[in-house]
């Protein structure tokens, strides 16, 4: 008996083991071609309902936008240090600055 590691032997379970020279019975093979309810209702509860959500460049994700943001190589290399500084990522540090810099503005316009 071979064992890879899991705590049963692989290959099928014991009553599934079809002796040399015999057939599986037409009523095992339907059994196995029926679908997996569980499984597809577990599938589609991971699954969101018409794709709101994506991670495409430019596309909505739940109810914010997915931007990409070039840096030159310098001011990228600047922001990882800034970031391991402040222990936090680069995307979180500079998503950060981009939301404070962002109501900073709307508040000069509404000073105006």
């Amino acid at each position: 008996m071979l064992f890879t590691g899991r705590s049963r032997p692989s290959g099928p379970p014991a009553d599934e083991i079809v002796a040399p020279g015999r057939h599986r019975t037409e009523a095992q093979e339907q059994e196995e071609n029926l679908p997996d309810h569980e499984l597809e209702s577990y599938l589609a509860a991971l699954a969101p309902e018409g794709d709101p959500e994506t991670t495409g460049s430019g596309r909505s994700f739940g109810g914010a936008q997915v931007m990409q943001l070039r840096l030159p190589l310098m001011a990228n290399e600047r922001l990882r240090e800034l970031a391991a500084y402040h222990q936090t990522s680069p995307m979180a540090l500079a998503q950060e600055w981009v939301l404070q810099r962002l109501e900073w503005e709307s508040q000069q316009l509404h000073r105006r």
